[in-house]
């Protein structure tokens, strides 16, 4: 009758709306790690400063940590009693990419900036280490917070996995994480059962020809041109191959050949980002792009086939749907239903597919971190605001981390109790 009573008003308090006043009490210290971790990236599996300072704040709040798993990936243990264990996930790494927000705290790196947001996941994922740990009358079970390097790369996930983050510690029932986004305004969020995020294949195509003089180009098989036509034509594997109901995006992202303007090369490089959800679709599609690469240099005469290497794959993240309608329910409770809204699929990707992958019921859920009235102008123009992985994205930082620790705690305390 006692544990009856005690598990009836742990539920009932976990029912309850968390105070504003303890997401406000915990934002100065957040904010002021948000400005030092935004200062301060480093690229992935180099996360040796990022991951020291989550681990220090960890050890501080009590948890049992332990750093260096899968890289410079960090595990933080609370037990507090018998339960469930829940995993909450933050990614350490920033981009290569040059800052260009005009922000006072820009990045100090050279050509590194957190333009995809896990500076502010980071901050959002310590200030719940903080509140789970300082209220634990109000949940029971275990807590797995874990610090992951390289999402980037699409390579940390799995090599957490495989240095033993779920048989060195123990294997959660459930692992959830949260990932700012650009369609949203600050601090609304979004759900979406089932395929969310696309999966990514990133095949590098190397062109080869025969170089000379750019003023004799009859003397040349031309890798450039031959680059040029494969591009372009690799865009009707979109447009006239592929069931327009199945999402595909195929991007060029790089580029490289030749050193000189009139020195044709002996070959060129190409760099590409392949989106998909339909595992058929995904076989096809990789399957045409060598089948053009290997046409169009034929056409073109060139003195070998292209050669195709392929990097940097990850699966597509699904949403366990029973654990995503719980979840939805409980932030609509403890959020207001005008802040809990259902978003269609991406196709951008995330390697927290891994975790769902090896068995976990997993759910991962956006944020907004744009301005809602710039938001608003940009749907009414048709004018992009700067979204991840652009030099330009800045979250507005104190409506999404307040939004984003009010998530992930009323969330944790739900599967917590």
């Amino acid at each position: 009758m006692i544990r009856s009573a005690v598990l009836v008003l742990l539920a009932a308090l976990a029912a309850q709306a968390i105070p504003q006043t303890d997401i406000d009490k915990l934002y100065p210290s957040i904010e002021a790690l948000y400005i030092d971790l935004h200062t301060n990236p480093e690229l992935a599996f180099q996360e040796k400063q990022t991951a020291a300072k989550l681990a220090s704040r960890l050890k501080t709040l009590g948890y049992e940590v332990t750093t260096g798993i899968g890289g410079t990936g960090i595990v933080g243990i609370l037990k507090n009693g018998a339960g469930p264990v829940v995993m909450l996930r933050t990614e350490l790494d920033a981009l290569p990419v040059n800052e260009q927000t005009g922000l006072p705290f820009a990045s100090k790196t050279n050509g590194v900036m957190h333009a995809c947001g896990h500076d502010l996941h980071m901050a959002a994922w310590s200030g719940t280490a903080q509140w789970m740990a300082e209220h634990s009358a109000q949940w029971h079970g275990t807590l797995m917070m874990v610090g992951q390097p390289a999402e980037e790369t699409g390579a940390g996930a799995a090599a957490m996995l495989k240095d033993g983050l779920f048989t060195r510690f123990t294997k959660p029932d459930f692992a959830i994480g949260l990932h700012d986004d650009d369609t949203l305004p600050a601090g609304q969020i979004g759900y979406h059962a089932g395929f969310f995020r696309a999966a990514i294949d990133q095949p590098t195509v190397t062109i080869f020809g025969r170089g000379g003089h750019g003023a004799m180009p009859q003397n040349t098989v031309d890798p450039v041109v031959i680059a040029a036509r494969t591009i372009l034509t690799w865009q009707t594997i979109v447009s006239r191959e592929n069931d327009p109901q199945k999402p595909v995006v195929i991007t060029v992202g790089s580029i490289h050949g030749g050193t000189k303007s009139n020195i044709i090369p002996d070959q060129v490089q190409l760099q590409l980002s392949v989106r998909t959800f339909d595992p058929e679709v995904r076989k096809r599609v990789l399957a045409a792009i060598a089948r053009i690469a290997k046409g169009e240099a034929d056409a073109a005469g060139a003195p070998r086939e292209p050669s195709i290497e392929l990097s940097g794959s990850a699966e597509a993240v699904y949403n366990d749907p029973g654990l995503t309608a719980r979840l939805a329910a409980a932030l609509v409770k403890g959020m207001g239903a005008a802040n809990v809204v259902e978003m269609p699929a991406k196709m951008t990707s995330e390697d927290f597919c891994e975790y769902g992958r090896a068995g976990v019921k997993a759910v991962l859920l956006h944020i907004g971190a744009v301005d809602p009235v710039k938001l608003a102008e940009s749907r009414k123009t048709g004018i992009p605001v700067p979204a991840p992985h652009s030099p330009q994205w800045a979250p507005v930082r104190e409506p999404t981390l307040k939004a984003a620790v009010l998530a992930e705690t009323t969330a944790l305390l739900n599967l917590l109790n």
